[in-house]
Parts: C-alpha cells; structure tokens; sequence
C-alpha cells in the first residue's frame, strides 16, 4: 500500500526529481566528472525502478535495466559521453518496455525514444497545465494562470509604490538601493543551463511520454520503381561488376600482392584517396540493392539477377577489405588514432550491412528484419566502444611501431600522445624506459611529467576519480619500482616537448607545471 502510494504521487516524484538534480548539481557542475557518473546513473536507476510499474515484470526491460546497469558499471571505471548515451537510451527503453507489446520492431522503437525524449522538453509545462485544469475541476484554486492573475496586479502595483515613496523619501530611497537582485555571473547562467538539462532529463525518466500512432515504414510492395524494370536492372548490374572489377583488380595488384606502383604515386597516397570514398561506393551498392531489389519484386526472383546480385556483394565485400588494407597501410607511415580506428570499424560495420542486405534477398527477410540486424549489430559495437579505451590502444600501438624504436614505423607524434588526456601516461612510461636516445628519454619524460601530474591532480579531487586511472597509475608504480622516472630538463616545451628558446615570446597561459608544454598544436582533423 505504501509502495503504491509513492508511485502514485506527483508531488513525490517532483520532489525526489529535485533532489536528484541537486545532487547531479554538486556532484558534476563545474567539475571534472569521474567515477561519481556511475554511482549517479546506478541511483537514477533505483529511484526509476520505485516510481515506474511493470517494467520489472518484463522481460525486456529487465535485460534493458541489465544493460543499464553494465552500463553504469563502466563510468565508474571510464566516465564518458558514448557510454552515457547509450545508458540513457537502455534507461529509456526499460521505462516503455511494459507499455509496448512484444515483438515491437527498432524502427517503431526508434520512434518512440525519439518521442520521449523531444516531449521531456515540454513534460514539465505540460503537468502544469494539466494539474491546474484537474484542480479547476475539484474546485481547487491552484492553477498556475491563476497564480498569475492573482499576483499581476499586487506585484506591479506594489513596484510602482515603492518606486514613488524611494524617491520621495531617502530612507525607503537608501533601502531600496541595497536590496539588488543577484548580479548574473557566466557561472549563474551555466548553472540555470545545468537545472534545466537535468530537469528534462530525469523528468523524462520519470514521467515517460507516450505515443500510440507511430509511422511505419513506407512500403515499396507491387509498385514499380522508375527505371527498376527487370531488363534495366540485370544490364545495371553487368555494367556495376565490371567497373568493380576494374577497381578490385588494381587493388590486388598493387595493395594486396605488393607490386610497385606507377612512378610519382607513394602507398602511403594510393592508400588514403581510397580509404573512405571505397566506402561511400560500397553504400550505394547497398542501397540500389535494397530498393531495386527487394524480396518478392520481379527482379529479385530472376536466377540471372540473384547471381549477378551475389557476385556484386562479394566484389563490394572485397572492396571494403581493400578499404580496411588501405586504412592499415596509411597507418603503418602517418601512425593510429582514435579516429582511424574508429574509421575502420566503421568500415566493419559496413561490411556487416552489405552481409545482411544479401541474406535478406536469400532468404525473403523483410525490412524490419534487417533494420533490427542492422541496429542490433551496430549498438553491440558502440557498446565494446564505450569499455574499450581507444587512445589508450593508439598510444600502445604507436609506441611500439615507432621509427624511433623499430627503426621502420611512422615518426613518434608526441603531440597527439599528448593530447589523449592521460590515456598514453602506460605507454610513455614504457617508451621512457626504453628509449636509448637521450633527446627522445628527455622529450618523452617531459610529456610523460605533464600528464602524470594532470593525472594525480585530478584523482585527488575525490569528484574527478576514475578507476581505470588509478589502474593506470598503479600500472606505472609496479613499471618504475625498480627503475625510478627521469627528471626532465627544465624549460618551457611545446606540444612535441621541444623545448622553446628564451627568446621566442610564449602566450601568458603556458603551464608552469614540472617541464611545463605549451597547449597541443595538431589534431586529428587530416586523419
């Protein structure tokens, strides 16, 4: 009884909605958010399990509540935007789990979520509106129109006043003058930004939206696409695998066999024009698959066109392999970045929908069918994504394939090490220790100083902890407990760790820290 009386009471929900946003408020505004993002996402979760019904009674939003959880479990250890996200989405979904019936497809589920969180904009208003109404009914006075009616007049009114008697006598004038509203500092104004993102959201958590009509996909059963018939269609896909052909014989010729290339043309430039238009192309083959081509149509039942559509998905499968050893070969001179690798599982996931589109065909799979394959496939890797520290295995991958160590890899770019934010601090140590350069030991002692300092500052501020950075600082107390760290030689370094002659003008916010280095001057914006 009691239970039912919680779930059933706005006011409670309004209140425990607040506390969480003031909580959100001490733990994240203006701070570096750590390990306190999990614990904040798993208390989220327990006050939506005691104010929402029936979703612990399903079974898909107990594995969404799973998902959630496992979720929570990961900011603890890596805090970030990726895995917050799709927390927010596995929240989502277990909170309109009971209301949807089963067997609900993604597009239909993309829908909803979509819904629920443009409607959390406007959720608040919309109560107030309704609970004035539902007291205008009961003959209650609350409703907040009438609030303000009722406060119009005495407000202004009572200014006006007060505004003539300060200026008619300099008592009321002196006390008026004193009493000023709050001045509207950039920190006020960030704070009422704050408020109000976080009252959205935990409000939409709460007080889920609704939707019953949603729109279906758009079906292309019995009708003619222009220029689809069955003739045009099989000369299109002739003309399609040998211009793929073409392309995939050079590839093999040149990326995968290893033969010298035509004079003025490097691997490194061969490699990188390709890499992503390749992709582009291999989308479009997927599309004109899926409209041309749909189970059921006249062309897709043609033994001819089956077999020639088979050959064209294999001939973009190899497409995108060449695309992945173009990727790789770039790499292997200009080195690995967060991006790069992104790319190439971007590549993957490519490779997975081209797979899916022609099971499809074989099989007669509708489009809800290969929606849900698609999705399913593509938050399974956004999830190993979100645990897995991608600057952390460029770092690692980088340092070992260093012209610097190997004597054959890409040059070291200290500067983009610099740049992952402590996710290179493992990998720094390690090349520290190895390196048998004096100019290279001091140079990456330098970026190695930096980050460890910016690491152990933000760990002592028990908000900014994160597990995984105390993982790595104890990684690198048991590396250097029998080979202490060097000193870096003091003077002001750029992002490379190069050091600054005195006469070269610095900008006034250069660190002061140990071996102090100027802010990172590349990025990855030419990956």
């Amino acid at each position: 009884m009691f239970i039912s009386t919680i779930r059933s009471s706005f006011w409670l929900k309004v209140a425990i909605g607040l506390l969480l946003v003031a909580i959100a408020d001490a733990l994240f505004f203006m701070h570096r958010p750590g390990a306190t993002l999990g614990f904040f996402a798993l208390l989220w979760m327990g006050v939506a399990a005691l104010f929402r019904k029936g979703w612990i009674r399903d079974r898909r939003g107990l594995s969404a509540a799973g998902g959630a959880a496992g979720l929570a479990l990961v900011m603890i250890d890596r805090p970030g935007l990726l895995t917050w996200v799709l927390f927010g989405l596995a929240l989502m979904i277990a909170m309109q789990s009971a209301r949807v019936r089963r067997g609900e497809e993604a597009w239909r589920w993309m829908q909803r979520l979509v819904v629920q969180a443009v409607a959390a904009v406007a959720g608040p208003w919309i109560d107030l509106f309704r609970l004035g109404r539902a007291n205008r009914r009961r003959g209650r006075g609350f409703s907040l129109p009438g609030v303000l009616r009722l406060l119009l007049m005495p407000v202004l009114g009572g200014a006006v006043f007060l505004g003539l008697f300060a200026s008619a006598n300099p008592l009321i004038g002196e006390l008026a003058a004193r009493l000023r509203l709050p001045a509207l500092t950039d920190e006020t104004a960030g704070r009422v930004i704050f408020w109000g993102a976080a009252l959205v959201a935990v409000g939409g958590i709460l007080r889920p939206r609704w939707r019953r009509r949603l729109i279906d996909l758009p079906s292309l059963q019995g009708r003619v696409v222009p220029g689809g018939t069955a003739a045009s269609v099989t000369l299109s896909l002739v003309v399609f695998n040998l211009l793929f052909a073409v392309q995939n014989g050079l590839d093999l010729a040149f990326l995968w066999s290893g033969a010298p290339l035509p004079e003025g043309v490097t691997l490194a430039e061969y490699a990188h024009r390709g890499a992503y238009p390749l992709i582009v192309t291999a989308l479009l083959a997927g599309l004109f698959v899926l409209v041309f081509l749909r189970p059921g149509s006249e062309t897709a039942a043609r033994p001819l066109v089956r077999s020639l559509v088979m050959l064209w998905v294999g001939q973009n499968l190899l497409l995108v392999a060449s695309s992945l050893l173009r990727t790789a070969d770039y790499i292997e001179v200009y080195s690995l970045t967060r991006f790069r690798i992104a790319a190439m599982i971007w590549m993957v996931l490519v490779g997975v929908g081209l797979g899916l589109i022609c099971w499809r065909l074989l099989r007669n799979k509708s489009a809800h069918w290969l929606i849900n394959a698609n999705v399913g496939a593509t938050l399974a890797v956004l999830v190993v994504v979100s645990a897995v520290d991608l600057g952390a295995v460029a770092a690692a991958w980088n340092v070992r394939h260093a012209r610097e160590i190997d004597g054959q890899g890409a040059q070291l770019d200290l500067c983009y090490l610099d740049s992952l934010n402590g996710a290179a601090l493992v990998s720094l140590v390690e090349l520290e220790q190895r390196a048998a350069d004096p100019a290279l030991k001091d140079r990456v002692a330098a970026v190695r100083a930096r980050q460890m300092a910016t690491m152990q500052a933000h760990q002592a501020e028990w908000r900014g902890w994160r597990w995984r950075d105390a993982r790595r600082l104890g990684r690198v107390a048991r590396l250097t407990a029998g080979e202490p760290l060097t000193e870096p030689l003091p003077g002001l370094r750029d992002c490379g760790a190069d050091v600054i002659p005195a006469s070269v003008t610095v900008p006034a916010f250069a660190p002061a820290s140990p071996a102090p280095i100027a802010a990172p001057l590349t990025s990855e914006a030419g990956a």
